[in-house]
């Protein structure tokens, strides 16, 4: 019995050695988790303005598609939220449709979409923004550009995803109305580009996975994936985003994202 104990102590005592160098504290876990974000915010400013011919790609559970195009203009703003407007060419049913997203950093999003069936322009209210997108699996908010300030952190992991080094982290919302008990995020390590990820319904379980492809570098500095692939896991449904066309510095500025645009977008 006396072997046996000393055998288990020593066990013990050597499988600390080696874990106890590696492990993260709850508070270096979310500075590092932090540390990561920043860096991914920081990588990512000073492209001012652009605009970008899309193609969304709805499927169902069995496969049928339907197709919607589009163009999105984008602004981006200093030390706050960035400003997108989303206007539908086609099909007939959607056309003329047109959605303003104005992020802010602290404050709630603003979000309004104009219905040319109704003429008329709704905001759509915080607690609405887990709501779809235009009949996508993608949600309102995740329709709104990502701000640090949004969330709190945690780093997981490294490992390697597709052939890259990643950094793994958590997101937690901290809007009381997100639809989301958390994200999990992979980054690569180079450049800083998200590659995927998982978003969890307010239960915990695992509800969509999105993932970046054909990443493009833009003005020397800029990476943008020319497709988006949105999985939702428990319906089976799906949402690409293919970019066909993308240009920056487009001499957009504030009076080209208030909702009175939404009227006139064309």
């Amino acid at each position: 019995m006396f072997k046996l104990q000393s055998r288990t102590l020593l066990i013990t005592v050597l499988c600390s050695l080696f874990v106890v160098p590696f492990a993260y504290s709850d508070s270096a876990s979310e500075e590092e988790g932090l540390r990561i974000a920043k860096e991914r915010k920081e990588r990512d400013k000073g492209w001012n303005s652009s605009h970008a011919d899309m193609t969304m790609v709805l499927r169902n559970a069995q496969g049928q598609a339907a197709e919607r195009e589009m163009r999105v203009k984008s602004l981006e703003v200093d030390d706050d939220g960035d400003k997108a407007l989303t206007i539908f060419d086609s099909p007939r049913d959607v056309s003329g449709t047109a959605f303003l997203s104005v992020s802010h950093a602290l404050d709630p999003d603003e979000q309004w979409i104009y219905l040319p069936a109704l003429k008329r322009v709704k905001r759509i209210a915080s607690r609405n923004k887990s709501g779809p997108f235009m009949s996508s699996e993608f949600a309102f908010e995740d329709m709104s550009s990502f701000e640090v300030e949004k969330y709190k952190y945690d780093f997981i992991r490294e490992e390697q995803f597709e052939g890259d080094d990643v950094f793994v982290i958590e997101q937690f919302p901290q809007d009381e109305f997100s639809g989301y008990s958390k994200q999990r995020v992979w980054v690569d390590k180079k450049h800083y580009r998200v590659r995927k990820v998982e978003f969890y319904d307010k239960k915990g379980d695992l509800l969509k996975t999105l993932e970046f492809e054909d990443y493009t570098l833009y003005k020397d500095k800029y990476w943008r994936p020319l497709r988006s692939y949105m999985h939702n896991v428990q319906t089976q449904k799906s949402t690409e985003m293919i970019t066909h066309k993308l240009t920056f510095d487009v001499g957009l500025d504030e009076s080209d994202f208030d909702k009175n645009s939404l009227r006139r977008a064309r």
